[in-house]
């Protein structure tokens, strides 16, 4: 009950820095088998999060979102977890053996979304709207929302993208990122083409 209540405590210190704590992305990677990129947010919750997640970096989580690991077996004889969960004696082994859940750097999930099982890949820069149910692999840089989620656009035409994959700007560090903001704000704001080739060069 101590260790308990001492890890609740080491937690809640550790999260007051949730945007950069190594310490914070290491205790998740090595208990619970979340591996959390620099700068994302909202995501250290074993309880909504469920292992073999790997999150890039600057993603942005609503509180409620939630990741589901697993489906019940709706082709077997019940869908009662006896029949896939080894805990209840029924069968000797467990029967699901969820894959990784791959989400890549600054996808925004906003409050109450559900990420189903059968979801595996949501790519760069994707936003999932509120509510949203998602049961399908995500493309990058897609904006998707409804029950189920369904592709509404694209965030930027194909040449902006294709200039936002090659700038590579998510491994800038925070100082870098502001550095960006002050030196040139349209590439930070309102990116092109022509102005994320500053991110080839330099800032």
């Amino acid at each position: 009950m101590i260790a308990r209540l001492w890890d609740r405590i080491h937690l809640r210190w550790l999260l007051r820095n949730e945007y950069e704590s190594a310490a914070l992305r290491r205790l998740f990677a090595s208990r619970f088998q979340v591996e959390v990129g620099l700068y994302s947010y909202g995501c250290f919750d074993r309880w909504r999060v469920p292992p073999r997640t790997r999150i890039g970096r600057y993603c942005s989580f609503g509180k409620s979102v939630r990741v589901l690991d697993a489906n019940h077996p709706a082709e077997a004889l019940t869908t009662h977890p006896f029949l896939y969960e080894a805990k209840f004696g029924v069968v000797p082994n467990d029967r699901i053996d969820p894959l990784w859940l791959e989400i890549a750097d600054d996808v925004w999930l906003g409050h109450n979304v559900i990420i189903t099982p059968g979801c595996k890949s949501i790519g760069r820069g994707a936003i999932i709207g509120a509510g949203a149910v998602v049961t399908r692999d995500v493309p990058a840089y897609a904006v998707m929302a409804g029950v189920p989620a369904k592709l509404l656009r694209l965030r930027f035409d194909a040449e902006t993208i294709s200039a936002l994959e090659a700038s590579r700007w998510w491994l800038l560090d925070r100082a870098g990122l502001q550095a960006l903001v002050a030196a040139r704000p349209e590439t930070a704001f309102h990116p092109t083409p022509e102005n994320l080739q500053v991110l080839h060069a330099g800032v």
